[in-house]
């Protein structure tokens, strides 16, 4: 097995607790960052220069590619070249300086990943303009409530979002004047926008405004802010990520260093499918990499139904996924080989098996069944269009049986990261060809340093011992400067230059990170969805059916799942009012299936009323005759929940409340 020695090195001793601060583990670099962590050349202001250099190399590549539909038929991908777009984004962001948007300033995109959503981008950094993507998962009233606290006053939306950005408009008024249509806009839109006091523009009537003189673009410098991301708060209010020109570019070089260690840099042969919201940082520095490569990026449709057939069509040669896409991915070549009879199903599992096998005794993906690949696992490669070299996973944990299959496909590398927005994306990546990784998140970036820090009150300690355990922080060129207007959410956050991310990790001999845990109470789906669990259970709780809650979802999952402990009279009235059996026996009644489908429609119906997202409905509930209690340490002596021990003690039910739903669903 490898050890840590081969992959990180320790540049900073541990620190032992004190009176103030718990212990803390050493601080470890990746070996490709052994001499210092990798920073920007002198000559690298802002990724706005990735691209216009880019342009001078490839200016005839095809750059940005979308599918058109007419008439229910969907035709090839098209595409604009490098020339194309950037005289494209020089005259948006001309434009965008037309309505008195100034360098420093924010605009705002708000839509689906298409060309346009990149030419307004690159049109704003040209301009050393502030962008902020604004996205729908975080709802109408976010929208709203990013505007006003970035100050937007200019921003570009989908052509189907025209309306909802104008229904909006009377709570941001003050701030927003401009509102710029990705397509056409209708002269009822106009109408509208006009006596709300807000311009509204075709993308190509604002094209227009604007012109092709690039000689006067401003100077940009590295500690400019290149955009603010928000993401999900755990008060309701989303935080504004500050994101500088210096942490995006150099988080684009740690991209290119480690493609190269695990597969290859990317160049013009390369495409690289867009679905992953661009309103994410994950996409969107993934974008900037290829942008900067002279690769092409073709756009899917918008409409998961037909995520597949989009691929097939643009034939990726590298592929980004989340788990519930790559697991999808895997349940659909496995029911395919069942369905082809067992033999087939036999001799796949031989090959599986035997492959797999010699890759975990230190063979290469391509030393470990150089036959068996040419006559079956070949076929594998094309469920992602038949040409992806290099397979990325992030947002979530993948689950071990699904990163392994992924690893066995030939020719295609698969690396597993970690990051958050504040990290400006990946801060640990897998090395493909480690097959010791699988299951964890691998070293971190060359861009970042990492160390633990004990947690004692849940029993994690990060000092050198058996298996280190810890919350993750994080220092270095890539990580953010602070959220925008919230300097008391910094500093809780930023403590003595480290970022403390509320992940718990656990160092492997081989230097690797695995998550094991969460220290706030906050975690994402295997969708990549933030679910702030608190705020959940204090709208559920607002049925006043039940008694306690307690919510559960895992990043391996893609739904919720929930112990209610129901309000006795409300059940025993429901079993009256029903005729059930035994309506005074408590405990019967939990356990009546009838009596759980109730309690699950009106606790989803309450759900719908406070207007929670669709990934924080529940999907299955356990009823609980015992309210939680101190005595089996399943609450605090203030009555706050302790989310490891009721975990523990209800690990057999979650688990069936999983597969249950699973069964149902299916």
């Amino acid at each position: 097995m490898a050890s840590a020695a081969d992959h990180v090195l320790v540049v900073e001793k541990g620190r032992p607790a004190t009176a103030e601060h718990p212990s803390a583990g050493p601080v470890y670099r990746c070996k490709y960052a052994k001499d210092g962590l990798l920073d920007l050349p002198t000559d690298i202001d802002s990724p706005w220069q990735f691209f216009s250099e880019a342009v001078k190399k490839y200016p005839n590549e095809q750059m940005l590619g979308r599918r058109l539909a007419t008439d229910s038929k969907v035709g090839p991908y098209t595409w604009i070249t490098y020339k194309e777009a950037h005289d494209a984004a020089i005259r948006i962001g001309s434009a965008i300086r037309s309505r008195g948007v100034d360098p420093g300033q924010c605009c705002g995109i708000y839509g689906s990943n298409c060309p346009e959503w990149i030419i307004a981008m690159e049109g704003c950094m040209s301009q050393g303009i502030t962008y902020v993507p604004l996205y729908d998962t975080l709802g109408v009233n976010a929208v709203e409530f990013i505007i006003n606290h970035a100050e937007v006053s200019l921003v570009f939306v989908q052509e189907k979002t025209v309306s909802s950005i104008l229904s909006c408009q009377k709570g941001c008024s003050s701030n927003l004047k401009t509102i710029v249509s990705f397509g056409e806009v209708s002269n009822t839109q106009k109408e509208e926008a006009k006596n709300q006091c807000v311009s509204l523009f075709s993308w190509n009537e604002f094209s227009l405004m604007g012109n092709s003189d690039e000689t006067k673009l401003p100077r940009k410098q590295k500690t400019d802010i290149c955009t603010i991301m928000y993401t999900s708060g755990t008060t309701g209010e989303p935080k504004g990520v500050i994101l500088n020109n210096a942490a995006i570019s150099v988080q684009v070089l740690s991209i290119d260093k480690m493609l190269q260690v695990t597969d290859r840099s990317c160049d013009t042969s390369d495409v690289f499918f867009s679905y992953l919201p661009l309103a994410h940082v994950y996409d969107q520095v993934m974008e900037i990499y290829f942008l900067s490569r002279g690769s092409s990026v073709g756009y899917w449709r918008g409409d998961i139904r037909y995520l597949m057939d989009d691929v097939h069509a643009l034939k990726p040669t590298v592929f980004c996924g989340v788990p519930r896409v790559y697991d999808k991915l895997y349940a659909g070549v496995m029911q395919k080989i069942s369905a082809g009879g067992l033999i087939r199903k036999k001799l796949f599992d031989f090959a599986y098996n035997y492959k797999l096998g010699n890759m975990k005794n230190g063979l290469s993906q391509e030393e470990a069944s150089p036959r068996l690949d040419r006559l079956i696992f070949d076929k594998l490669k094309d469920a992602l269009g038949g040409r992806a070299h290099m397979l990325l996973s992030g947002a979530a944990p993948l689950p071990r049986h699904v990163e392994e299959f992924l690893r066995i496909i030939p020719a295609s590398n698969l690396s597993q990261g970690y990051g958050l927005t504040e990290s400006c994306g990946g801060s640990f990546t897998t090395l493909a060809g480690v097959f010791s990784m699988v299951g964890t998140v691998g070293v971190p970036m060359p861009t970042v340093e990492a160390r633990l820090v004990s947690v004692p009150e849940m029993g994690y300690d990060a000092f050198p011992g058996d298996v280190p355990r810890g919350e993750i922080c994080l220092r270095g060129n890539s990580m953010f400067s602070g959220y925008h207007k919230r300097q008391d959410l910094t500093d809780q956050v930023l403590i003595d230059g480290w970022f403390h991310t509320g992940d718990i990790g656990e160092w492997q001999e081989d230097g690797s990170m695995k998550i094991i845990d969460r220290k706030k109470n906050i975690f994402k789906l295997s969708q990549g969805e933030y679910v702030a669990v608190e705020n959940l259970e204090n709208t559920y709780s607002r049925c006043p059916l039940i008694a306690q809650i307690w919510i559960y979802g895992n990043s391996f999952e893609s739904f919720l799942v929930a112990v209610v402990v129901p309000d006795r009279k409300a059940i025993e009235d429901w079993a009256k009012l029903n005729n059930q059996s035994s309506p005074n026996d408590f405990e019967s009644l939990c356990e009546n299936l009838k009596a759980q489908r109730y309690f699950l429609d009106e606790l989803n119906s309450t759900a719908k009323q406070y207007q929670l997202k669709g990934f924080e409905m529940l999907k299955a509930i356990h009823l609980e005759p015992n309210p939680f209690d101190i005595e089996r340490d399943l609450i605090t002596p203030t009555f706050k929940l302790k989310r490891p021990q009721l975990l523990q003690h209800y690990k057999d039910i979650v688990d069936q409340l999983y597969s249950g739903a699973k069964v149902s669903k299916a």
